[in-house]
């Protein structure tokens, strides 16, 4: 028996016998309890789905944006140094630098709240309270000329919040426009559908090189 064939049987061997104790529950752990649970599911959808309740004013963000946020977004949520800008560059989305903050990019408010609650400050990730996470949601959105400077955010009037790029963004359907289109077996004979035709040639379409007195480059001139 070969030497590479004593392997293959070998390694199919060690499989089938450490299979069955892999598969054996090892013992470790234990099944996590509601309130753990609870404390990792933060998420909050478009809908209002996950809202906590909640309230905070745009004064009171302001207040909690310079202690917590500016030092990297800047007091007027201009972004410092490589920190994201927040507010601002309404309009900007077709420039060659689009400036892409929440009022000129993000479509719902749901994602502001949720990242902020969940991910803020940088390197104190879910240290704001739940009302304090309202009212800097709220101080950004008039930051960015949303809602007046006396507005109070709460989970009951936040889904009434539209965003100004709400419409800025469609769902990604290239699994069903695109993907049979390159997923289907190739044809492999007689695919021509039509009889080949020329329709341009490159003269016409400016792409032929010229000598400089306009001829077509490489061609004799006449006698």
């Amino acid at each position: 028996m070969s030497r590479s064939r004593k392997l293959l049987i070998g390694t199919a061997l060690a499989a089938s016998l450490a299979a069955p104790a892999l598969a054996e529950r090892l013992g470790l752990g234990r099944p996590a309890l509601p309130e753990e649970i609870a404390a990792w599911d933060v998420a909050v959808l478009p809908d209002g789905t996950g809202l906590p309740v909640g309230s905070g004013d745009v004064l009171t963000g302001e207040e909690v944006f310079l202690e917590v946020c500016a030092t990297c977004h800047g007091e007027f949520a201009e972004g410092l140094d490589s920190w994201p800008v927040l507010a601002g560059g309404r309009g900007t989305l077709t420039d060659p630098r689009p400036v892409k903050t929440v009022g000129s990019y993000w479509p719902y408010l749901s994602t502001v709240f949720d990242y902020i609650h969940r991910s803020m400050p940088f390197g104190g990730a879910q240290t704001v309270s739940v009302d304090e996470t309202y009212a800097i949601t709220a101080f950004l959105l008039y930051s960015n000329g949303i809602v007046e400077d006396d507005f109070v955010l709460s989970n009951e009037n936040f889904t009434e919040i539209v965003m100004p790029n709400v419409d800025g963004f469609y769902p990604d359907d290239r699994a069903e426009t695109e993907h049979p289109l390159f997923s289907a077996a190739p044809c492999m004979e007689n695919c021509r559908t039509a009889a080949p035709e020329i329709t341009k040639r490159a003269v016409d379409l400016g792409v032929t090189p010229t000598d400089p007195d306009g001829r077509p480059a490489g061609t004799i001139p006449p006698l």
